[in-house]
């Protein structure tokens, strides 16, 4: 028999848990459907292994969105502690600033290299490729073609899996539009980099600790968290207007949910896929692509502190991208004084050689990387664990935005009632604090029982008009802007 519902949520991730909370506020029937038997959060889950925890991906909770700060401040009012930000590049054996600082760059460049650098980005001024279209044009364009070799190359190429030749110049101006290094390395004290938060906040426990919070209050105001759900389809009638989706539980028992709204932040390849009638833009969602990574965290006492909460890999030399030290993160991470745990991060598409190698040779790997960089001795390494996580970022290739722009157009004429939100939901490779804005426009779209908001324009790229003043040091986020 279906249970019926007034709004169901698709994913318990930072957007869908904040769709729901908000109509839940509102006194709105929800119930929230998460394909994890164990955990809420999405990418944004803390996971427990032995008492330490890992942070899948690492999430600063920094926003110029004053009714996103507020938001936070009310789900977990006395969770959240300031931490000092310090982050740094590793590159051929030496550690930079990050973002990079022009003097320092150059010393650790040497002379010549740093000269080939200055000459390289003054040609690109010169010569500027009049249209870019690539991530490899956009960088090549601000920072000139050395640069672009030394610090984006390898890294971006980690991330994504592909050329930059074939990454959409999108990303880039989405990304990394505030860092100036060839700028800064030519004119020096007469222009910096923009300078990064010197603090950022995070809950005591993880960004878990938040969404786990956010959950409690949903359930307390009337609304639902369904754990351990997978989507199976969701059909669409036309003449009652109401959705009916079907569910398979962690324990092979069926579920069918009916509902006048579904909100999802499920990948939309999968969700489109997964739509009767078949959507006539299923071709468009199949051709989208995910990258997805996996985390080995490493647990020691090793004999020497590090302070950074992330290092940026670009060193060619090693597979892993990022590490994040989760005791810099907060030191309730770690359930004693005296042992550190490294998450060394590799990205991956799921179902290749890495995404298939085994947890021990996963682990072992990672301790001679770790070695490698100097960041821990590997015979310090006492434990470990390995977390993998699905479609950790939408990819920008030449072709999503002719996809998105279809799917959008066949889900306005053809099924109203489907809302598209947070990361993987809308294939938009925004933040968290970004995803939860969408979560919070759309509800309020459901409560209006209008299109009061256009939730697309939530983003993080520049010249977003409706951005509002908020505390020093967060990013912006822009607030409501009406259709």
């Amino acid at each position: 028999m279906a249970q019926h519902v007034e709004t169901l949520v698709i994913g318990a991730g930072p957007a869908g848990l904040t769709t729901a909370y908000t109509l839940a506020k509102a006194g709105r029937g929800v119930t929230v459907l998460e394909m994890d038997p164990t955990y809420v959060g999405g990418i944004s889950r803390t996971v427990d292994y032995k008492g330490f925890k890992v942070d899948v991906g690492g999430h600063r909770f920094a926003s110029k969105s004053q009714e996103i700060v507020d938001l936070w401040n009310e789900i977990l009012p006395d969770g959240l502690v300031d931490r000092p930000d310090l982050s740094r590049i590793y590159y051929r054996e030496k550690f930079y600033a990050y973002p990079l600082k022009a003097f320092e760059a150059l010393a650790n460049l040497g002379v010549w290299t740093a000269s080939k650098c200055m000459a390289s980005f003054g040609w690109a001024k010169l010569k500027p490729i009049a249209t870019p279209t690539t991530f490899h044009e956009w960088v090549r364009n601000q920072f000139g073609e050395t640069l672009f070799s030394i610090f984006f190359k390898t890294y971006a190429e980690k991330v994504w899996g592909m050329s930059c030749d074939e990454i959409s110049a999108d990303w880039a101006g989405q990304r990394i539009k505030g860092l100036h290094l060839g700028a800064a390395i030519l004119d020096g004290l007469k222009r910096s980099p923009k300078a990064q938060a010197e603090s950022f906040r995070y809950p005591r426990k993880g960004p878990g600790m938040m969404w786990e919070a956010c959950a409690e209050k949903i359930t307390a105001l009337g609304g639902a968290i369904r754990l351990g759900r997978k989507v199976d389809g969701l059909h669409y009638d036309k003449l009652a207007k109401i959705w009916t989706v079907s569910v398979t539980c962690a324990d092979g028992k069926k579920e069918i949910w009916t509902a006048g709204d579904v909100v999802s932040s499920a990948p939309i390849r999968e969700l489109m896929q997964a739509v009767s009638p078949t959507p006539i833009s299923v071709f468009h969602a199949g051709e989208l692509m995910y990258r997805d990574f996996i985390t080995v965290a490493l647990i020691g006492k090793p004999k020497k502190d590090l302070p950074d909460s992330s290092i940026y890999i670009h060193d060619p030399s090693v597979k892993v991208g990022r590490v994040q030290n989760f005791r810099a993160w907060s030191p309730e991470m770690i359930p004693d004084s005296a042992s550190t745990c490294l998450g060394l991060e590799y990205f991956c598409f799921e179902g290749d050689g890495l995404w298939v190698t085994s947890d021990d040779d996963l682990v072992a790997m990672a301790k001679r990387e770790i070695g490698k960089i100097g960041l821990m001795d590997p015979a310090d390494v006492q434990d470990a664990c390995v977390v993998r996580q699905h479609k950790a970022y939408p990819v920008y290739d030449d072709a999503y935005a002719e996809h998105i722009k279809m799917i959008r157009l066949d889900l306005k004429m053809h099924f109203p009632g489907l809302h598209l939100v947070g990361r993987n939901g809308m294939h938009k490779y925004n933040n968290q604090d970004h995803a939860m804005m969408t979560g919070v426009l759309t509800a309020e779209n459901i409560i209006a029982g209008e299109t009061i908001h256009d939730v697309w324009e939530v983003s993080d790229e520049a010249g977003v008009s409706g951005v509002r003043e908020a505390p020093r040091n967060e990013r912006p986020v822009p607030e409501k802007v009406a259709a």
